[in-house]
């Protein structure tokens, strides 16, 4: 009897996390087909960064303050593409309505989107740092960068799954996507390009420290708000 019981109660977080595993390999494995949503992101965060390579020529000084700014600019443009392609895609292919219709918790759905979107958005910023390394002449492989940058992407990823789903649902999806996100996500920007500038410029931790803890506040935050309104957002 005991360990029905317990069988029962495992039960639902096993089918819960076999939905938004199934959910995050669809996406990886449509991408590794078509290759639309990466090469759309990686080709337009690479013009980014050439175009402010060859626009600010500055000397390494400045070059090394402009940084942050540079690679979240980036970040934030080449992300809010991805996700409103990778919502797009669901939607005019008739794939949303059948996720929504499966016999699971719709906010697997959430995860499962956003565990993909965040996956993507990895990908780029991986194939981003390097070549801004050599482009720029800076070192970006700082491990306290790198905590930023998974921080910041989360949080991004997490507000941006959400609100895509929204948009997606509108005539102007295009346009109306930065419009909910941008004012959403300042606060994460603000606080993942002056964390970012502490490391490159090699601020003591104490210094940094309180920007990490706004990113980890608002990530913890919205996520838990995106998962807890995801279901009537869908419904809309």
């Amino acid at each position: 009897m005991h360990n029905e019981i317990h069988t029962a109660e495992h039960k639902p977080t096993s089918n819960f996390l076999s939905a938004v595993g199934a959910v995050v390999w669809k996406d990886l494995a449509a991408e590794l087909r078509s290759r639309e949503l990466l090469s759309a992101m990686l080709v337009f965060a690479l013009l980014v960064i050439l175009i402010f390579n060859f626009a600010l020529e500055l000397d390494p000084q400045t070059r090394r303050v402009a940084t942050p700014g540079i690679l979240w600019a980036t970040f934030a443009f080449a992300g809010t593409l991805g996700l409103n392609r990778s919502m797009a895609v669901e939607k005019d292919r008739g794939c949303l309505d059948g996720l929504l219709l499966a016999p699971v918790d719709r906010s697997a759905i959430y995860f499962g989107k956003t565990i993909s979107n965040l996956a993507f958005m990895l990908i780029v910023e991986v194939i981003v740092l390097p070549v801004y390394s050599v482009l720029y002449n800076t070192n970006l492989f700082n491990p306290g960068l790198i905590v930023v940058i998974l921080l910041g992407s989360v949080g991004y990823v997490a507000v941006g799954t959400l609100l895509s789903s929204m948009a997606v649902q509108t005539r102007t999806r295009d346009v109306m996507l930065p419009i909910l996100l941008f004012p959403v996500v300042i606060p994460i920007l603000i606080a993942a390009v002056k964390a970012s500038s502490g490391f490159l410029q090699g601020l003591a931790l104490p210094e940094v420290m309180p920007y990490i803890n706004l990113l980890i506040v608002y990530d913890v935050i919205f996520t838990a708000a995106a998962y807890m309104v995801f279901d009537y957002v869908v419904e809309e």
